[in-house]
């Protein structure tokens, strides 16, 4: 299942759930990302010809995050470019979710190993700035009853 978190006309992430299943390939993210992200599914014997990437000078405004939960589950806190709170969701081992914009925090629900892809090279105290999270009884889960 892939599921998009808008907020005012603009993708705030984009996840794959772990059960997402489809033949051949998908591109889910506009070719205007600074960060792009596929699936494939391919048959025993199917070929990628070799090939290399050529240079291409690209200039990044923002950083995009890609992260796989390996193991675990954590909750996700979505913000506005303005660090108001949206919206939340769960996310468990296999899940993958794209990072685009706005702002979002994290707390592991169990122990929980990610790996995170983004662009480089890493700016520092540049590259983002930090504020407080939403208050506990303010978290509402996307697609969680009332």
């Amino acid at each position: 299942m892939i599921e998009r978190i808008v907020h005012n006309g603009k993708e705030l992430a984009l996840l794959i759930r772990h059960s997402y299943q489809k033949d051949g390939i998908e591109f889910f993210t506009p070719g205007t990302y600074s960060q792009q992200i596929g699936y494939m599914n391919r048959p025993a014997g199917y070929v990628i010809p070799p090939h290399v990437h050529n240079p291409v000078v690209r200039e990044v405004q923002y950083t995009k995050e890609v992260l796989l939960i390996k193991s675990g589950k954590l909750r996700v806190d979505f913000y506005s470019e303005a660090k108001n709170y949206l919206e939340s969701t769960v996310l468990e081992a296999g899940d993958v979710i794209l990072l685009a914009y706005g702002g979002h925090g994290f707390e592991m629900i169990e122990p929980t190993e990610i790996i995170e892809i983004k662009q480089g090279p890493y700016a520092g105290d540049q590259d983002k700035t930090r504020f407080e999270p939403v208050d506990a009884l303010e978290i509402k889960i996307r697609g969680a009853k009332e």
